[in-house]
């Protein structure tokens, strides 16, 4: 989960917008795991924000958003209730007991949708402020990689792969999360918590945001 468009900057003006992108994207992703993790009854998971030259960057006429893992500009550090994916989820789940098929179905279906929340949230900020409705018919899948989803759309399609040999069942199994991850950016509390959350980033300026920050923002 990282931020990871390139563009250049050369205004102040556009360089604040930029943050603000930035903000709303790791705020997702950051609310999403919290929040949507707490509404599915899963455990919770360490994580944190992780920002590398985004305050600094004002002192600047250009800033490049980098696209190499070490070199991004924010990210989420952890936040995934599944590290390490099976090669097939489906003989996973074979070999498992059915207590635990459940439990896993919903953690993997709970990262797919966070990590589609970071890109959704950081849209529905720039869509908002151009005065456009946020839906389903303005923004599609291939269009997240124009909000800094490159990275997150490439680890879906790593989960998705695991999910299923079949194009199509991957397909239709990341419609239906997208259409899962829209609806709760477009919650109106969730998206309280988002800017609230985005806010605090942006006024923080903080290299580093815990975990328990978060969580403290966005129960306050």
């Amino acid at each position: 989960m990282k931020r990871n468009k390139i563009i250049d900057i050369s205004s102040q003006n556009r360089l604040k917008l930029h943050q603000q992108y930035i903000a709303f994207h790791e705020a997702g992703h950051a609310a999403a795991i919290y929040l949507n993790n707490k509404v599915r009854n899963l455990p919770p998971v360490f994580f944190k924000i992780t920002f590398k030259g985004i305050n600094g960057a004002r002192d600047y006429d250009v800033i490049i958003y980098q696209t190499t893992h070490d070199n991004c500009i924010a990210r989420v550090e952890g936040g995934r209730l599944i590290e390490s994916l099976p090669l097939s989820v489906d003989d996973f789940l074979h070999d498992t007991p059915n207590a635990l098929m459940q439990d896993y179905r919903v953690a993997f279906e709970a990262d797919i949708t966070n990590l589609l929340i970071g890109p959704l949230a950081e849209a529905k900020f720039i869509i908002n402020g151009d005065d456009k409705l946020f839906n389903h018919q303005v923004v599609n899948l291939k269009a997240l990689n124009n909000y800094g989803g490159g990275s997150d759309l490439a680890l879906v399609r790593e989960y998705l792969e695991s999910f299923s040999a079949s194009k199509q069942q991957q397909d239709e199994k990341l419609d239906e999360l997208f259409t899962v991850a829209i609806d709760f950016v477009n919650d109106d509390a969730n998206w309280k918590a988002i800017s609230k959350l985005a806010n605090y980033i942006l006024e923080s300026k903080k290299n580093i945001i815990s975990c328990e920050e978060v969580v403290s923002i966005l129960e306050s």
